[in-house]
């Protein structure tokens, strides 16, 4: 039964994702995520282009432009973005270690003719799961995010299934085969599975962590950086943990994969068991 829920999910939530955005250039999503960086910074909206009907979110909740941490200026030590043109979206990943209160944000842009027509941010800092800002701007600046060679890229397709294959043998099948590579680490949080940088697989969890279903999954894909981020919820699609999981692949394996995890229940998350990695099966 499961295997065929598995089957399921994975063909809905792999199905044809891509609209047609005529005009859209990695250049003016760069544009875009460069006005999202120096408006955060500065905690004024006007530094970007928006939409006069701009539809924000934040933790998966519909606000206003006026009210996102958006407007806060927070000290930026390190961002990360990648960029979607036949959908023209944008992730970004934001580290915040100074000022007082740190943050890990990921925040997608969706834009049309230059325009800014969504905001959706998601906001960890310490009530979240295994938060640790300076640990996840440690590992992350020692990660090497660079434009893959054409030869070391796959299809955005082929990113898509390594992400649905990836929560199904976590959460639901242990029968699924994800694309593991070696060497590989997670950064959940702040807590990194392979901090040596040791040549073997440190990615693949003990599964089935039990039977979750990982719902509302949608999709941004960078062929070029060969990477593609999940914005979904753990289990319910309401009021269940709002959660980014940002995967890197080199020829089609798993290299990188960092998490963000919102806890919306306000008491402490018990980690049991911890997010240890085990070897490799054949």
């Amino acid at each position: 039964m499961i295997r065929a829920l598995v089957s399921m999910t994975i063909l809905l939530s792999s199905a044809p994702m891509v609209r047609a955005e005529t005009g859209c250039t990695r250049s003016m999503l760069e544009a875009a995520t460069d006005s999202y960086i120096a408006a955060q910074a500065a905690g004024d909206l006007s530094r970007m282009s928006l939409s006069g009907k701009v539809e924000c979110r934040e933790n998966m909740s519909v606000t206003t432009k006026e009210k996102g941490l958006w407007n806060t200026a927070l000290p930026i030590a390190f961002h990360r973005s990648i960029h979607d043109v036949p959908r023209c979206q944008s992730f970004t990943e934001v580290i915040v270690t100074e000022g007082g209160h740190p943050y890990v944000l990921g925040t997608r842009l969706a834009v049309d003719d230059g325009k800014v027509t969504e905001i959706d941010s998601l906001v960890s800092d310490d009530d979240d799961w295994l938060f640790n800002a300076e640990d996840y701007l440690k590992y992350s600046t020692a990660e090497d995010w660079r434009v893959l060679p054409p030869d070391d890229r796959v299809s955005r397709q082929d990113l898509v299934d390594a992400a649905n294959r990836y929560f199904d043998f976590v959460f639901l099948d242990e029968g699924i085969r994800p694309p593991w590579g070696a060497p590989c680490a997670r950064l959940e949080g702040g807590t990194y599975t392979n901090p040596e940088n040791e040549d073997k697989d440190t990615c693949q969890i003990p599964a089935p962590l039990g039977e979750l279903f990982i719902v509302n999954r949608t999709f941004v894909v960078d062929e070029e950086m060969g990477t593609v981020n999940v914005f979904c919820r753990f289990g319910d699609s309401k009021e269940g943990m709002p959660d980014s999981h940002l995967f890197r692949l080199v020829k089609g394996r798993y290299r990188w994969i960092h998490t963000i995890s919102i806890n919306l229940t306000g008491e402490p998350i018990v980690i049991d068991p911890p997010p240890v990695a085990v070897p490799e099966t054949e």
